[in-house]
């Protein structure tokens, strides 16, 4: 996924993407849902199957 896009879903939820990088983007997403913030922590079996940031995280 494009930053672009990702700080557009930022903005969606009140974050504001300032000068933050693609992944503390996305770990605020995944707080600020409620979703456990483990984007790019490395877990090679991740369990979230139908995570929208799994492609970016995994590859």
């Amino acid at each position: 996924m494009k930053v672009a896009d990702i700080k557009k879903i930022a903005q969606k939820h009140g974050i504001n993407p300032g000068k933050l990088k693609k992944g503390e983007l996305i770990i605020s997403i995944q707080k600020t849902e409620g979703n456990t913030p483990c984007f790019g922590t490395g877990t090679p079996a991740c369990p979230y199957l139908n995570c929208c940031w799994r492609e970016d995280c995994i590859s």
